[in-house]
């Protein structure tokens, strides 16, 4: 078994990604990992759902983070995926036993060592293995959103890595083709704020980025909270989950978007960063309030009120447009 050391993080893509750079010798933070790839977003996208209900999401798809590290870092990565559990576990395997750190995309409500109140059919889960115990045959893996190394039985791996449904992972692993290099970083950081810049303002499709926020807003002010509030409940708590439970949420990606601005302003020495990453980190506060005070809603602690949540949307909506054009001018 390889040495390896395990870190805990916020989120688990950005979280693998910043533990198998370490390990491959370049040292680089969560956070880094996830402004350097420009993975901050927004997406309202009703024609897509989870468990019935439309997704929103507040980063770039799944492997956003792999592939847009790839060519700042002058990374080369390989994915692969498989027709059958079986090819997926016998890959993995000789992977293993050649010294390779492998990352996988699973399913959250197959891995058995996590609660079981944080279970759900979530499939883009990202999780390292990096060896397997030789007398159980137990794969032993890092998964960055748990506080230590876990193990987990053949059987429940392969079940997580070929979940069916949304974004269904079908065996996906990765692993890095050679080791990354330390880039210039006056050139690539101010690239990759101004990547995200456009993608949060520049979008020509009104689901993405702020235009999505009000987009949102606008479909939960027209929920009926009279005539059908089960419905609405249901919309809000989507919302809500998609926010807080399912990797770190609307809240949490901007505290770790602010995290990276605080690192780019020392490594450019430009202290507006550090100005506007102090906002960012009010923003992300004004998300939380909103998933509070859609929590009390569904749980009747306060009437439920969607045109109220649908102006708190607005007012995020209208700071975040202000934001990201100051922060363009700034990059």
């Amino acid at each position: 078994m390889m040495e390896f050391q395990h870190s805990h993080a916020s989120h688990c893509e950005s979280g693998v990604m910043s533990s198998m750079l370490r390990h491959l010798g370049l040292p680089i933070s969560e956070a880094m990992a996830f402004g350097l790839s420009s993975a901050l977003s927004f997406a309202y996208l009703p024609i897509i759902k989870i468990n019935g209900l439309p997704l929103v999401a507040y980063r770039m798809p799944p492997k956003f983070i792999i592939k847009g590290l790839q060519k700042p870092l002058a990374l080369k990565m390989r994915f692969e995926t498989f027709r059958s559990p079986e090819a997926g576990e016998q890959r993995l395997n000789e992977l293993l036993d050649a010294g390779q750190l492998v990352g996988m995309q699973t399913s959250v409500f197959w891995l058995p060592y996590m609660p079981e109140d944080l279970r759900f059919h979530f499939n883009a889960h990202n999780v390292l293995a990096y060896g397997r115990d030789a007398a159980s045959g137990d794969y032993q893996l890092s998964d960055p959103v748990v506080e230590t190394t876990v193990t987990c039985a053949p059987a429940d791996l392969s079940r997580a890595r070929f979940a069916k449904g949304v974004l269904a992972p079908k065996g996906l692993l990765y692993y890095p083709e050679g080791k990354p290099v330390e880039p210039d970083w006056a050139k690539v950081l101010p690239k990759a704020i101004k990547k995200t810049t456009r993608i949060l303002l520049d979008s020509p499709i009104p689901i993405i980025g702020v235009r999505g926020i009000r987009r949102l807003a606008n479909a939960i002010g027209r929920l009926d909270a009279t005539g059908n509030p089960a419905a609405a409940k249901m919309f809000i708590g989507q919302v809500v989950r998609m926010q807080e439970e399912i990797g770190t949420g609307g809240g949490g990606f901007r505290f770790i978007y602010a995290a990276f601005l605080q690192e780019a302003a020392e490594r450019l020495t430009r202290p507006a960063l550090n100005e506007l990453s102090d906002t960012l980190i009010d923003i992300g506060d004004e998300w939380r309030e909103f998933a509070l005070s859609t929590a009390r809603m569904i749980r009747d602690r306060e009437p439920l009120n969607p045109a109220k949540l649908a102006d708190k949307l607005r007012a995020i909506a209208d700071r975040e447009q202000v934001f990201f054009r100051d922060l363009r001018r700034a990059a």
